[in-house]
């Protein structure tokens, strides 16, 4: 295996009315989505979301949460009449409690995963201007981030197509010390310590303050480092997908792209069972913490064996292992994209060690912290200052024109993987290797007949059909383009589709 496998991103946007504190955030981010979804289907019929095949309280060690037990938050399976539309470009754009999020298009590997987030970076902004300008409508403004620093935490959210038959003890014990310490690379930064923010100075990570547990199924409520939600959204005899909770929301496209692929490395090496249990942390959360309360990135983490290490060394000792398995694998064979991952993730980890601010023009936190030290020297202000935690939040600010981040790479500070054609196409096309193909062109060519999808179905309402037509999506890696392209280009209806990939007239 390599750094290619099935993999998406899925990001709750913070929201804010200026001028209007108390504005009900479900309201505002339905309003978000209503207007993104007339904008760009005004004349389509609108597919509602299936929920049909969901099920979030099953648990990954072998049992099945009551829905009394549940926190209401994890019932994701209810139609709660929020905002929810399927984009073109296989994406689902809807309203998860009090935030907007984009659920991108399933993916096969980390560089197309930075280009469909960010792709969902620009829907959202579309939206949010959109429906500011309605009818009696406000200035919305939406942030990529992570938290509120008033106690409040949302997610950005990674899923990995993984093996059924990997044991899940297997998953746990290897992944808990990589998450531990991943945040060198990509965590977002952020003025504020504790989940209230109130702490004195900066942290690496905007998540790491608000997780209690090491492995739990929960996503708001004692959130865990390791989530056991087993809704694989694909044939659950074949596949489970890793639910990842803990990383955080980033802008940079570097961040981005080593957290995804430096993941589907840890990720091959546990199914093909080529890690030892030797790097085990003695206690995780607190580790977890501490490791983002140092930005100098000299915390000496723990581990049961007694050694003590830094989370770049630690980091370090992934990224030998990755190597050595990559080698054995492939030998000099290994594929483009897997062979960049490594040699980025070696040089990240290098000139962290050396001095982490050499990495302002790559990673999140370290152009962050670059951005908030110069108002420091220049205004003589501590952390504790309130104009350093707006500068935190204008980083997050997706509009392209006000959002720090954005005004960086607008002068050239921060590298970039991909480009703007690039990402302007990615927001209503699908990728064209993965399922996400089918249910995109189907909403492309065939929307007044969708009446509903998902990530594992597209379900037909055709004409002199006494029934809904479900067109099953099990497999991922399938309905590509390779695959449906030419059906779907002479298919010139839906009925005409169903016909032919059911057989029947």
């Amino acid at each position: 295996m390599s750094v290619r496998r099935v993999m998406g991103i899925e990001t709750e946007y913070g929201i804010s009315v200026p001028g209007q504190p108390g504005a009900n955030a479900m309201v505002t981010s339905s309003q978000v989505v209503n207007a993104y979804q007339a904008a760009t289907a005004a004349r389509a019929r609108r597919a509602r979301w299936d929920f049909e095949e969901e099920n979030p309280l099953r648990d990954a060690r072998g049992f099945d949460l009551t829905r009394e037990a549940a926190d209401s938050s994890q019932l994701t399976d209810e139609d709660l009449g929020l905002a929810n539309v399927i984009l073109t470009n296989g994406a689902r754009l809807y309203v998860d409690h009090a935030h907007p999020e984009y659920s991108a298009p399933e993916c096969t590997n980390p560089l197309a995963a930075v280009i469909w987030d960010k792709a969902g970076e620009r829907v959202m902004a579309e939206a949010a201007s959109r429906a500011g300008e309605m009818p009696g409508g406000a200035a919305i403004q939406l942030y990529k981030n992570n938290t509120d620093n008033k106690g409040a935490s949302y997610g950005c959210h990674e899923n990995y197509l993984m093996r059924r038959a990997t044991p899940f003890a297997d998953i746990v014990r290897h992944l808990t010390p990589f998450f531990v310490s991943r945040q060198v690379v990509c965590g977002a930064g952020r003025v504020g310590l504790g989940a209230d923010g109130r702490g004195e100075g900066f942290q690496v990570s905007q998540r790491a303050d608000f997780f209690e547990v090491e492995v739990g199924l929960e996503t708001t409520l004692k959130r865990p480092i390791i989530n056991t939600r087993d809704e694989p959204h694909a044939d659950p005899e074949k596949y489970r997908r890793l639910h990842v909770i803990i990383g955080d929301a980033n802008m940079s496209e570097i961040s981005t792209y080593l957290k995804l692929g430096t993941t589907a490395l840890v990720l091959a090496m546990i199914e093909d069972k080529f890690l030892d249990g030797d790097l085990a942390v003695e206690a995780p959360i607190a580790e977890l913490r501490a490791i983002s309360h140092d930005h100098e990135c000299r915390h000496l983490v723990l581990l049961r064996d007694g050694r003590r290490m830094t989370a770049v060394q630690l980091q370090m000792e992934y990224l030998e292992r990755a190597r050595k398995y990559v080698e054995d694998r492939f030998g000099t064979g290994a594929d483009d994209m897997t062979v960049d991952v490594l040699d980025r993730w070696e040089s990240v980890l290098n000139r962290l060690a050396e001095d982490p601010m050499m990495l302002s023009r790559e990673l999140d936190w370290v152009a962050k912290l670059e951005l908030l030290e110069g108002y420091r020297r220049r205004d003589g202000i501590g952390w504790n200052h309130p104009r350093l935690q707006l500068v935190d939040l204008q980083y997050s600010d997706i509009r392209p024109d006000r959002g720090l981040y954005n005004r960086l790479i607008a002068r050239g500070r921060m590298m970039r993987l991909t480009d703007d054609a690039a990402i302007a196409r990615a927001m209503y096309e699908p990728p064209d290797d993965t399922r996400a193909y089918f249910r995109g062109r189907c909403l492309q060519k065939y929307a007044d007949a969708v009446a509903a999808a998902s990530w594992d179905s597209v379900i037909f309402d055709i004409p002199g059909r006494e029934s809904l037509q479900r067109v099953p999506t099990l497999e991922p890696l399938r309905g590509t383009r390779a695959h449906v392209g030419s059906l779907l280009d002479r298919c010139s209806n839906a009925a005409d589709l169903v016909s032919a990939l059911t057989g029947r007239d």
